[in-house]
Order: structure tokens, then C-alpha cells, then sequence
């Protein structure tokens, strides 16, 4: 379908602070363990008192650029819903970072935590039809969660930077299919803070729903099943939910957890879908196939299939993400609500 477009490179930021569930449940005379179970979620990142999603999306991109001459980038595209500014784009500044010419297209992105595998699409679309050389797509969140939230116990901060290109593709892209209704499960309205959400409204109705839609319907389009693949990446909204929707397709949870990455770091809303995937990435091999899901509240799922080649092997990151998430820091409840600014006489 896209004539020999894939990803070209890709890179991680996850940052070191961590707080354990188990601490922010202490406060709230909560009980930790069982928290962290239902959610399978043990840690989550905290972005630093001077990180913001856009600091997190440079580093990310300086990995996945790393091999790359920043004057062919022809898009750089940054979904997030934690962007530092209201009215100015990240993405110029990220393209100014990589050393990138003016000469490019420039935009943010907004769907809730699919907007980063919607700026996949839209750089495939593009180098695919001529208009550019190559295309750097971004998911990077520094997520918000109301004090005592579900949210607070499982949102976390990270980013991920995929590569779109035609020259040493390390993964092909076979197909994409999306699907999108309008299912409110999850919204922040102008000028609030925090988020709300639906409660178990967002599970069956919305994630399951969207997340099975569209993969359902790529399967269709190139007459695949779950066997055909080894590798099967799902958004990570909590630890759970991929694993059950990897079983409602047909996946063993072998092929899943490759990529799960929420357990250890929390869901990174925009990045979740970006950083798990490079988390495959990382150990995949030549002539295997990745299906890859994103999904975004309000609702919708982009479904990716992919094959990697032997170029893999050549453009793997550095620093593989799970070896980014061995090195942490923790920090107590104190230090966290200072580094994510929940103390507003500040």
C-alpha cells in the first residue's frame, strides 16, 4: 500500500523519577497493593520540575534523528494533550532542536492518546505521495491526574519518536485502518486542569471496542489473523487492558508483553502506544511482523501492521527502553506533587 514507506528510526525519553503506587496510596489511606494489582501498574515516571511534554518529545526525536540529516525532514508532527503552551506549537521547537531548515511542515496534534499514531499516518501519507523525503512523528505526554483520581495512580510521563521514510526502512508498513466514533469517555474542558473520565464506561464501550474495531478491520483488509504475527503492541491505559484485548484477538500473551511497558512506568497517554512499540523495536527481528494499536479517548484507534527487515539491525536505539527504565530515582509523595506543580501557591 505505501510503495516501500516505514520507519526509518526511532527513539525513547523515559524520565528517572519514579513514585511507587503504593506511596500515593499511603497518603490517601488507600490501600497500595490492591491498587497496584487491579491496575498492574507497580511505578510511573514523574517529568522533573523543568520537563514538559515538549522537552520530553527533543529528546525523544535526538534519538530517533540520530543517524539522519535534519535538512530532509520534510514534517515533524507532536501530539500530546499536556502541551506547555495553549497557543504555540511544540513542533517548531523540536525541529528547531534537531538543527532542521524552515523549508518543513510543522503542526500539533490532539486526539487524546492516539495523536501520536495519527502523526504516523499523516508522515506516511506524505512521504508516500511524494511531498516530502521523510516525516518524524512524536507521542509525548507529561499526564495530569486529579489528586486521589484513578488517574493519579496510573498516568504517567515519556515520549516516543518514530521515523518515516523510504530509504533503510527497518520496518515496513504494510497497512494502516483506523477507526473512530464519538464515544465521550474521557475529556478536559477549556481552561480545567484536570481530566475527567467515565469510569468503567471507558473500558467495554470504548478502549475494547475501538482497540478490536480496528484491528479487526486491518485483518480483513490483508486477510490476517493474530498467527500471523509475532509481536502484538496495544495502547496501555492501565496493565490490563492490553493483555485483554491481545486474548480477545487471539494473541498469546507472549506476543504482548514485549511491549508493556505501563506496569513499570504508567500510562503515558500520547507516548504509550510510541514508547511500547519501540520497546519491540528494540529486540525484533528481521522478517517478523508487529500489529500495533493505538488508542485515544473520545474514541478512536489507529491499527499499524509491520514488517521489520534486516536495516533493524543497524538503527536500533542505544539505550533499549526497558534499559532507560532500570535507571530511576524514586521520590516520595512530597516531591512529586512539587515536580508536577499540584501545589498552586507555587
Amino acid at each position: 500500500m505505501f510503495n516501500g514507506v516505514g520507519i526509518t528510526g526511532y527513539g525513547t525519553y523515559v524520565p528517572r523519577m519514579r513514585i511507587k503506587i503504593e506511596e500515593i496510596a499511603r497518603v490517601w489511606g488507600k490501600d497500595g497493593a490492591s491498587l497496584s494489582k487491579s491496575l498492574n501498574i507497580k511505578e510511573k515516571t514523574v517529568a522533573a520540575y523543568d520537563e514538559d511534554s515538549c522537552t520530553l518529545a527533543v529528546e525523544a526525536a535526538r534519538v530517533a534523528c540520530r543517524n539522519v540529516d535534519a535538512s530532509k525532514i520534510g514534517a515533524v508532527f507532536v501530539g500530546s494533550e499536556s502541551p506547555p503552551y495553549a497557543v504555540k506549537p511544540s513542533s517548531t521547537v523540536v525541529a528547531e532542536a534537531l538543527g532542521s531548515t524552515p523549508n518543513m511542515t510543522a503542526a500539533d496534534l490532539e486526539f487524546a492518546c492516539k495523536a501520536g499514531t495519527a502523526g504516523i499516518q499523516s508522515a506516511l501519507a506524505m512521504v508516500a505521495c511524494g511531498m516530502i523525503e521523510s516525516g518524524l512523528a512524536i507521542g509525548s505526554d507529561t499526564a495530569q491526574g486529579r489528586p486521589n483520581d484513578v488517574l493519579e495512580f496510573s498516568s504517567g510521563s515519556g515520549a516516543g519518536a518514530i521515523l518515516v521514510g523510504k530509504e533503510k526502512v527497518i520496518a515496513l508498513v504494510e497497512a494502516t485502518y483506523s477507526f473512530s466514533t464519538d464515544t465521550p469517555d474521557f475529556w478536559r474542558r477549556s481552561h480545567a486542569e484536570f481530566p475527567k473520565h467515565a469510569g468503567r464506561f471507558t473500558g467495554k464501550p470504548a478502549y475494547f471496542k475501538h482497540v478490536a474495531g480496528a484491528a479487526n478491520r486491518l485483518f480483513q483488509e490483508l486477510g490476517t489473523k493474530a498467527e500471523d504475527y509475532d509481536y502484538a503492541v496495544f495502547h496501555q491505559p492501565n496493565g490490563q487492558f492490553p493483555l485483554k484485548v491481545g486474548e480477545q484477538l487471539g494473541f498469546e500473551k507472549e506476543k504482548v508483553l514485549p511491549g508493556m511497558v505501563t506496569p513499570l512506568i504508567g500510562n503515558t497517554y500520547s507516548g504509550a502506544t510510541m514508547i511500547a512499540l519501540c520497546a519491540v523495536l528494540d529486540v525484533a527481528k528481521p522478517g517478523q511482523r508487529i500489529l500495533a494499536v493505538s488508542y485515544g479517548s473520545g474514541a478512536g484507534s489507529d491499527a499499524f501492521s509491520l514488517s521489520v527487515t534486516d536495516e533493524i539491525e543497524n538503527a536500533r536505539q542505544p539505550v533499549p527502553v526497558f534499559e532507560q527504565i532500570k535507571d530511576k530515582e524514586y521520590v516520595d509523595y512530597a516531591l512529586y506533587v512539587k515536580h508536577r506543580r499540584k501545589l498552586k501557591s507555587l
